[in-house]
């Protein structure tokens, strides 16, 4: 029997393509080198520049979860709970990334963070106007926050607009009521530019739902509202943590209270009646 001869095997590339007429693919998408030149440190501690990357991490996990919300918050005024859902639940992804972003400063020492701490000036994490956006869309609206930004027309523009914006769970109790719960007409024509308050007949329209089925849409939006609103509150918490073992209780930079006004934010719940409900089922 004669054996034939195989063709030989086509060899793999030893590298990938690297000849490129301009800028890589891979750069022109991501921006890499953009992003890592915006990093200008103002002291000479080699620890600032892990504290400004940091931050500008937080920014852009803040970006990215706004997208989520109002992504999910669209959604519902269409109807469509399953695309809701699926934003939540990657915003929750995004959320354990951006808590975890607390870890390089959670082990500062007062002596660490004060030998850069006067290069941050008046700055202040509350003045991140993308943050700010994320707390509009959990219900946590107030017209001050607009004023630091008066000075950048297309960021006040923007949380102008947010701020007179239905929220996120002003989006979700409209839902509710479109399905036939008893939600106030005072909760849905309310003011959607202040501050969400709870509601008694709200807490009674959750008890109600989570009372029923545990597997059917509406108690999994609930569901995922609530992995949202923990760790919502689990980032208070450990801003809290890393602000006091950083400084103690001395006030925060840019007029800000510190420990006293993170201590306050902290023990509050947003979607409050998703959390009170559960006494009553």
């Amino acid at each position: 029997m004669s054996l034939q001869a195989q063709p030989p095997e086509a060899s793999e590339p030893e590298t990938p393509h690297l000849d490129f007429a301009g800028t890589t693919p891979y750069e022109d998408y991501v921006q890499a080198d953009v992003l890592t030149h915006l990093q200008h440190t103002l002291s000479d501690d080699p620890g600032e520049m892990v504290f400004l990357v940091t931050t500008q991490v937080m920014e852009l996990w803040f970006t990215v979860i706004v997208h989520e919300w109002e992504t999910a918050a669209g959604a519902l005024r269409g109807d469509d709970v399953p695309t809701a859902v699926a934003a939540l639940k990657r915003s929750v992804r995004e959320l354990d990334a951006l808590n975890a972003s607390w870890r390089p400063l959670a082990q500062l020492t007062p002596a660490q963070f004060n030998s850069y701490r006067a290069a941050l000036g008046e700055g202040s994490g509350f003045q991140s106007a993308m943050y700010r956006r994320m707390e509009f869309l959990l219900g946590e609206k107030s017209a001050s926050m607009l004023v630091p930004h008066r000075a950048a027309p297309r960021v006040h523009a923007e949380l102008e607009k947010a701020l007179h914006e239905p929220s996120l769970y002003d989006e979700v109790l409209r839902l509710l009521a479109r399905r036939g719960y008893a939600v106030p007409d005072a909760v849905l024509s309310r003011d959607v530019s202040l501050r969400y308050e709870p509601s008694a007949e709200v807490e009674a329209a959750w008890t109600l739902l989570y009372s029923g089925d545990p597997d059917a849409e509406l108690a999994r939006l609930g569901e995922a509202l609530t992995d949202v609103a923990e760790l919502v509150w689990r980032w208070r918490n450990d801003h809290l943590v890393a602000t006091r073992r950083a400084m103690g209780a001395k006030p925060g930079t840019g007029g800000s209270a510190g420990v006293a006004w993170l201590e306050k934010r902290a023990q509050k719940n947003v979607f409050p009646e998703l959390w009170t409900a559960r006494s009553h089922v």
